[in-house]
């Protein structure tokens, strides 16, 4: 979509200003939010206010994956839970939110009733999201208080959230850190990478857990969560994570998902200020994959 700013809507707020648009100023806001929306060919913010005849561009393509049956019914097991919030142990083949391709069976639609908060009503309590064959932990709110809270702690990087991931080959240390900005893929549109003609920042950290013989268990940290992250920054250093079909080379070690799981999650109570820390155990999948990973030769 491609239009240009009349001298009527000098002063507004780009997200009012599509919000017409495009149905809704959370909808607006979501594609603004993703990097999908530029003014004269620069991503801005949601707050910016274009002026006369700037040309402003959104880009709705979706990175989309396999959609599920209509029919399929989310299954996930409650970590943590409390009056205030909830951290859901999701498996993989489970989509968080309802998307293009994903109308039923979501993580969302079977929590309904039990979280709330955030502006977007198709994401209720949602305070960041997992890909849907990526397993483990995510924490869900349950008011709007919270949820606000959560949000602000996760955008200053104080909400903990480590990954086990194996991966193809051996970094060349024991540690590491990815500073690299990605967003959608030149060339292919259901990708990020770093050749992106719309980059955002995103760091990834990483050490050693295991070395195996041809293999990498990695213990992977977060300091932003940008759609596929892990997977594109391990890509680009030359350690696809296992069994990605996307990033990787598709199956391997008797695995049809990637062996990408969020093992652990800590962050303080919005409440009251207690720390809680969740940890999740590898599924029987992926224990079964590091199992045969490790009899390799």
């Amino acid at each position: 979509m491609r239009l240009s700013v009349a001298e009527a809507d000098v002063g507004e707020r780009l997200d009012a200003l599509l919000s017409g648009r495009l149905g809704s100023r959370a909808r607006a806001q979501r594609l603004i939010a993703a990097g999908q929306v530029t003014v004269d060919g620069a991503v801005a913010a949601k707050s910016s206010k274009p002026a006369a005849g700037a040309v402003i561009e959104i880009d709705e393509a979706d990175l989309r994956e396999a959609p599920l049956d209509d029919g399929d019914a989310a299954q996930f097991r409650i970590a943590y839970e409390d009056s205030s919030l909830l951290v859901v142990d999701k498996p993989a083949g489970v989509v968080v939110h309802p998307a293009r391709g994903h109308s039923s069976g979501t993580l969302v639609q079977a929590l309904a009733g039990r979280a709330a908060g955030g502006d977007d009503p198709e994401r209720p309590g949602i305070v960041h999201r997992l890909d849907r064959d990526t397993s483990g932990l995510l924490v869900v709110a349950r008011d709007e208080a919270t949820h606000r809270a959560l949000r602000t702690q996760m955008s200053k990087r104080e909400i903990t959230r480590e990954y086990l991931a194996l991966v193809n080959g051996r970094p060349s240390s024991r540690t590491g850190t990815i500073d690299a900005p990605i967003g959608r893929d030149r060339r292919n549109r259901t990708k990020v990478s770093l050749d992106s003609d719309r980059p955002r920042s995103a760091v990834t950290h990483f050490e050693i857990e295991q070395t195996l013989p041809q293999t990498t268990l990695l213990r992977v940290k977060l300091d932003t969560g940008r759609t596929h992250q892990i997977r594109a920054h391990l890509e680009a250093i030359g350690l696809p994570v296992v069994g990605d079909q996307s990033y990787g080379q598709g199956a391997e070690y008797g695995l049809g998902r990637q062996f990408l799981h969020a093992t652990r999650l800590r962050f303080v109570h919005p409440k009251d200020g207690t720390e809680v820390d969740v940890v999740s155990p590898l599924p029987a999948e992926l224990e079964r994959a590091l199992d045969l990973a490790k009899s390799s030769s």
